[in-house]
């Protein structure tokens, strides 16, 4: 266990007397005007005579423990007791005794090893009692083991914090090197990451996408050579559906030169365009018979 000392300084005299002609027996006197003291930076070369020092001036207080299971812990290894076995009688009663001194001087850090008193004295009444068993039959668990659960925990947890602890920490037990190198004359350029190089290649593309160059051919139709590719397709039908007359696969070309060769043919009598009522699918059919 550790202690720390903390002095209370008393209030400070408006005005300390001068220093009397003769100094009592006892008291020690300036020797070649050496001061005795120092009070608030002034020399002091006799004690006064009406210092007063009041009983609470110096305080002495234990604050070595992190928490009631770490004292409870302490209290179990410095005795070697077997954790696992706790023998609670004469650990309570130190603990106890612990916590009476600390409530003398700190009353709100009592109340924190005060609960772990109470625990305490719960598990001693529960082992005093005639154990029940359970409704299986099975018997009942000790009364310490949640108790020792908690204490070996933390147990690990500190030994592990201690062993942290112990490594090197960097500005308590070593410094950072700093070296000065001098740079090449010749200039370093910076790392390419991958993502860059992929991005600034996907935006070349999207560029020339904006910057191609369409070739555009100009399409021989001949609207007597698709007079001839409608007739061939009525002969042989008595009504075709207007629609099927028209290939949307060649393109929008070729179904305006389809178009406008079955109006010459049917300007020129050769087919008949037909339909039944308003709205009705339009038909077309030959308006001669083929030999």
């Amino acid at each position: 266990m550790s202690s720390s000392a903390s002095a209370l300084t008393p209030a400070p005299a408006a005005e300390l007397p001068p220093p009397p002609a003769e100094s009592l027996p006892g008291m020690p006197e300036a020797i070649d005007n050496v001061a005795v003291a120092r009070l608030y930076g002034e020399p002091l070369f006799q004690m006064p005579l009406d210092l007063y020092i009041p009983p609470d001036a110096l305080e002495v207080f234990l604050e070595a423990f992190q928490g009631p299971l770490d004292l409870l812990l302490y209290l179990i290894r410095r005795q070697n007791f077997n954790i696992l076995d706790i023998p609670l009688a004469d650990v309570t009663r130190q603990y106890l005794s612990y916590v009476d001194q600390l409530r003398k001087h700190n009353l709100e850090l009592a109340s924190e090893y005060l609960l772990m008193a109470a625990m305490l004295i719960e598990i001693k009444s529960r082992m005093l009692l005639p154990p029940k068993k359970s409704e299986d039959g099975k018997e009942p668990e000790d009364p310490r083991a949640e108790l020792v659960r908690r204490l070996l925990e933390y147990e690990q947890i500190k030994l592990a914090a201690a062993r942290l602890d112990g490594l090197p920490v960097l500005g308590r037990d070593f410094l950072r090197a700093q070296i000065h190198i001098e740079q090449s004359l010749q200039p370093r350029f910076p790392d390419v990451d991958a993502n860059d190089l992929r991005e600034a290649w996907l935006d070349i593309l999207r560029r020339a996408k904006l910057n191609q160059h369409h070739k555009i051919t100009r399409e021989q139709l001949s609207v007597r050579e698709h007079m001839s590719i409608v007739l061939r397709r009525l002969q042989g039908q008595r009504f075709v559906e207007f629609e099927q007359l028209f290939d949307v696969s060649r393109g929008q070309s070729v179904l305006v030169v389809t178009f406008i060769a079955m109006l010459e043919l049917a300007r020129e009598r050769l087919l008949e365009i037909t339909q039944a009522e308003a709205f009705a699918p339009i038909y077309v059919r030959l308006a001669y018979t083929p030999v």
